[in-house]
């Protein structure tokens, strides 16, 4: 008992951090599959047809989280809302209408802003506070992330206005769904937490396919376009999100926030490799920067929430049990 009891130890923390890098790994490869199918289909539809996939194949989940709600508090209900309408539709939403421009970069700017809206959200929601040391891990991360998304750091031109302002609008949104599914993943499994976000985000995206005037557009989806929404839907979609999940139940929120920048140390390579994309010098060292952050990291949240900068409230011995003092968790 004692050996499995330090085993036990030894893998909360860690695991969980691996496997939140792991799924914003495949957050990266989101491009393989988006970037064309925004060329040819309004934003609106990409999303309606990828939540109405990942419904479908989540429906056996979605039975049990339905039984899961029956405890849910006001507090839970608004959460859940939250993370299906917001971080779920209108984010993904905004996130596939950024690569309509010119320069398909500009939508890594999400993964530089949305850090500073978990990090908020965290401190206000789930009472973590940040110790000094972590403000090395978030100033080397965001400096990684900012070098990597501009072949020229210095010259951010005026003309990447409007996808910069769809990138802070799903930056906000995805912040705070961090937050907030990390104050569900410990009232419920992350499966069946990952189906009800599918479920509410559906309707949701079918309000914004209505609204603008897009329904249209899905009768002339084509059976390759189909097979890049299923192939969407599936790997950075669905995958995604169920070791996200997994891994959020035992990660600190603010560590875990650092853990997705992975996703454009990925979507980085994947321009590389898939498209061709031409780097510069800066934006390779942000790479290398934000790899070693990541890393870092990894290694040293094995030791406890501390090690990486993060103290939980007090009463609190592990990940979980701050969450369950998070503001929204009224009974």
């Amino acid at each position: 008992m004692r050996h499995s009891g330090t085993l036990e130890a030894r893998l909360v923390g860690k695991p969980g951090f691996v496997l939140v890098a792991a799924a914003a790994a495949l957050w990266g490869s989101d491009a393989l599959f988006r970037r064309g199918l925004a060329s040819d289909l309004p934003a609106a539809a990409v999303v309606f047809v990828e939540h109405a996939i990942l419904v479908a194949v989540t429906a056996p989940l979605l039975v049990r989280g339905l039984r899961a709600t029956r405890s849910f508090t006001f507090g839970n209900w608004v959460a859940l809302v939250v993370i299906g309408v917001g971080a779920s539709a209108t984010a993904t939403v905004l996130f596939t209408q950024a690569f309509t421009y010119e320069n398909p970069t500009t939508p890594l700017l999400l993964q530089k802003l949305q850090p500073l809206v978990a990090i908020v959200g965290a401190r206000l929601l789930l009472g973590e506070r940040l110790m000094p040391r972590y403000a090395l891990y978030f100033v080397a991360a965001l400096a990684g992330a900012y070098l990597i998304s501009f072949p020229d750091p210095r010259a951010v031109s005026v003309d990447a206005l409007a996808p910069a302002l769809l990138a802070i609008g799903a930056a906000a949104l995805w912040g705070m769904g961090t937050v907030l599914g990390r104050h569900l993943s410990v009232k419920i499994d992350f499966g069946s937490l990952t189906a009800l976000r599918f479920a509410v985000g559906l309707p949701a995206a079918a309000v914004i396919l209505l609204v603008q005037g897009e329904t249209s557009s899905l009768a002339t989806i084509d059976g390759s376009s189909f097979l890049a929404l299923m192939l969407l839907a599936i790997v950075p979609g669905l995958l995604a999100l169920l070791l996200y999940y997994r891994g959020l139940r035992q990660t600190p929120a603010s560590a875990a926030t650092l853990a997705e920048l992975a996703f454009p140390l990925t979507a980085v390579g994947v321009n590389v490799v898939a498209f061709g994309t031409n780097l510069a010098s800066t934006q390779w060292f942000g790479m290398g920067l934000l790899l070693a952050t990541i890393t870092i990291m990894g290694l040293r949240s094995g030791r406890g929430s501390r090690a990486v900068g993060i103290e939980l409230p007090r009463g609190s011995h592990s990940p979980q049990a701050a969450v369950s003092l998070g503001t929204l968790a009224m009974s």
